[in-house]
């Protein structure tokens, strides 16, 4: 119970013994000091004392009692306890997600009491126990227009009056169950989730009437317990705002990422997007706010300016967490197809483990089952370029299409780049240690910023955006014509000694470095023209022509394997026909 003793009140009282007041001062002094410190929690000085002696700008005229504007001891409504302000008529829209699954109906309990002024229909004087309304200062009848009006569309705020029960939290997940709740937050004797869960109206030491300090959003922890969370960036990060650019938490006091921790993305009330309420009604921005520079070290928004990016920007809100991981209803890319908010952390991958920027997401494995978590980065990439049927067509053409990623790694494959499995051919010499035949590389190996920090560079690192297409981490010409060096198979020489391909040769291989020369240093012939850098599943050694380039001869395109470092082609390259020549 809060005392609210006034010291007039307590004189009297005192006096009626017919002792001396000086014989209490003590006491008095005691008391007088609990006295202040309870009524700084009391409704007493707080936004609800709406009489003329309340603290806050929305007051009465003249109007003196307090508790009038929502409880009266006689001419009290049928709601309880004693209710004395008219209720609103309704009727709500309420929250509704592809994701809840609670049943969310129209305002009861508590939360019907408290809308009775929060959405903004009723005049805020409108009591039962007084004939005419109780007249406000300034001409503010109502709830003024900003966060706390809520309105009759609920969509865009937290769910309320709905149960929440053991059951819910089991068919929900990442819920706690209730019977663990703390005393803080409450259901009501319906064992329904109400406005009065988080919010204490007689009580406002935490702000927002809350009915704890939700720092780190610890309120919002009581009852909401995502996977990975311990561990995510989002709750432990000490980033703060720079002060340039958009301020990221217009709507809270907490100046960090951890501080804010759930209200990075999230606003409880008149939320930017209804679904999961997050913060800004265009999806990215949710990211960008924080990921443009101003609060995260890197600026991923600038890599989406880049000549090749994964197109975030084509086809937003269309994203739905229930929607199909593989063939969506629209096709797109968000943030959240790739990175998991809840989870995501600064974590380094190591080999062929996911790092921690892609903890939490969901994929496609190797034989093309949806899995809940990934472990490899390629199931995630398998998300939109394996088996989705609008994946578009590949930049370069080949002899043998095929632009199923899934299927061009696969180990059953004749020839394929070691993203799933170590590759056939046991005999690469060019490789540039400390890579070997059986060694095991990530798409991110080639798709990536051309300025991160793979190149020496100090950008972001990931497929966000890219100078060289498609989303390449270094120059690699995709046509014939191009001058051999460095820069136009960059990307090839990454992994690969160009000396060894073109000019020295190892291990019995002469004839095969002199046919590389021949072509690419000679004739620039790319290396795209013969090589499918994914994979080729009918040839070895990523065989699959440009067919832009490489026609028939005697009604054939072939290239048969000869055995270690020896082959043949029978084939028209750029009109000069090719009969079963071999190296």
């Amino acid at each position: 119970m809060k005392l609210a003793l006034q010291p007039p009140g307590l004189a009297a009282a005192l006096s009626a013994f017919r002792f001396p007041l000086s014989a209490f001062r003590p006491l008095v002094l005691l008391l007088l000091a609990l006295t202040s410190s309870v009524l700084a929690d009391s409704v007493l000085d707080s936004k609800h004392n709406l009489s003329i002696s309340g603290p806050g700008i929305i007051r009465a005229a003249t109007e003196t009692e307090i508790c009038i504007f929502c409880h009266t001891p006689h001419r009290a409504t049928s709601e309880l306890p004693l209710w004395n302000h008219a209720l609103s008529v309704g009727p709500y829209t309420p929250y509704a997600s592809t994701t809840l699954k609670a049943t969310v109906g129209q305002p009861t309990g508590a939360s019907k009491l408290c809308l009775s002024c929060h959405d903004g229909t009723v005049a805020l004087g409108m009591v039962n126990s007084r004939p005419t309304p109780i007249q406000m200062q300034n001409g503010a009848s109502f709830m003024p227009i900003g966060r706390t009006r809520l309105g009759t569309d609920l969509s865009d705020d937290h769910p309320v009056s709905f149960t929440y029960d053991s059951l819910l939290a089991s068919r929900q997940g990442e819920l706690r169950d209730p019977t663990t709740l703390n005393n803080h937050v409450r259901v009501d004797h319906n064992s329904q989730m109400q406005c009065t869960s988080c919010h204490d109206p007689h009580n406002d030491q935490y702000g927002k009437f809350l009915v704890e300090d939700n720092s780190a959003s610890a309120l919002c922890l009581e009852c909401h317990i995502p996977n990975f969370w311990p561990t995510s960036a989002h709750r432990l990060s000490s980033k703060t705002w720079s002060g340039t650019g958009p301020n990221p938490w217009p709507h809270t006091d907490a100046r960090t990422v951890a501080a804010n921790a759930c209200e990075n993305c999230h606003a409880p009330h008149t939320a930017g997007t209804p679904q999961r309420l997050m913060n800004f009604a265009v999806e990215e921005q949710n990211c960008t706010s924080c990921h443009a520079g101003s609060v995260a070290s890197q600026n991923v928004a600038a890599e989406f300016n880049k000549m090749s990016v994964h197109p975030i920007a084509i086809n937003r809100g269309s994203h739905d967490p229930m929607e199909d991981p593989v063939n969506p209803a629209t096709r797109h890319v968000t943030c959240v197809d790739c990175h998991n908010p809840h989870a995501a952390n600064s974590g380094p991958g190591v080999g062929q483990n996911i790092s921690g920027a892609l903890t939490g997401v969901r994929g496609i494995n190797a034989s093309g089952s949806p899995i809940p978590v990934i472990t490899h980065e390629y199931e995630l990439c398998f998300r939109c370029h394996a088996d989705s049927m609008t994946r578009g067509q590949a930049l370069v053409p080949r002899q043998y299409p095929e632009t199923n990623t899934r299927l061009e790694f696969a180990a059953t494959a004749n020839s394929f780049h070691p993203v799933i499995a170590a590759g056939r051919n046991p005999n690469v010499p060019s490789l540039i240690a400390p890579l070997t035949a059986g060694s095991l590389i990530a798409c991110s190996d080639c798709h990536n910023n051309n300025q991160g920090s793979h190149t020496g560079g100090t950008g972001p690192n990931g497929p966000h955006g890219s100078t060289y297409t498609p989303l390449l981490e270094r120059n690699l010409a995709l046509v014939d014509f191009q001058p051999e060096n460095q820069l136009t198979y960059a990307l090839c020489y990454k992994c690969h000694d160009s000396n060894k391909l073109l000019y020295s040769p190892t291990s019995g291989n002469d004839k095969e470095v002199a046919m590389h020369k021949k072509h690419v240093v000679d004739k620039n012939v790319a290396c795209t023209t013969c090589h499918d850098s994914h994979g080729s599943r009918t040839t070895s050694h990523l065989i699959n022509f440009n067919p832009n380039y490489v026609s028939a001869n005697g009604g054939s395109i072939q290239f048969l394997d000869r055995g270690t470092f020896h082959g043949s082609c029978t084939l028209t390259c750029h009109t000069i026909p090719h009969d079963n020549s071999a190296y």
